[in-house]
């Protein structure tokens, strides 16, 4: 079982930046495929951005050109660096594990961008 914590949600203004972590235990992390993905109020839980084991990258259409995930296998962390902050991008943001067929959700954490 993968356990996750994220961390490095809060207010920022418009045309800022964040970067969330998501620290991750219980599994063996340099073989897991993460995801990040939000939710916003309203609205379906949405693809942000996704990594492979092998550091292969996706990302939501909201994410292109703005948001950047990586991963530090050292760390068992993941982040996902945010630049270019709109007030669109106001939501829960949760890491996501898939492992054995089994997919993992850490609590979330919100980001808050103010115009």
């Amino acid at each position: 079982q993968v356990q996750l914590v994220e961390s490095g949600g809060g207010l920022v203004q418009a045309g800022g930046s964040l970067r969330l972590s998501c620290v991750a235990s219980g599994g063996t992390f340099s073989t897991i495929p993460f995801a990040w993905y939000r939710q916003a109020q309203g609205k379906q839980r949405e693809l942000v951005a996704g990594i492979t084991s092998h550091g292969g990258t996706n990302y939501g259409n909201s994410a292109k050109g703005r948001f950047t995930i990586s991963r530090v296998n050292a760390k068992n962390t993941v982040y996902l660096q945010m630049d270019s902050l709109t007030p669109e991008d106001t939501a829960v943001y949760y890491c996501s594990a898939l492992q054995y067929g089994s997919t993992y959700w850490g609590q979330g954490t919100q980001v808050t961008v103010s115009s």
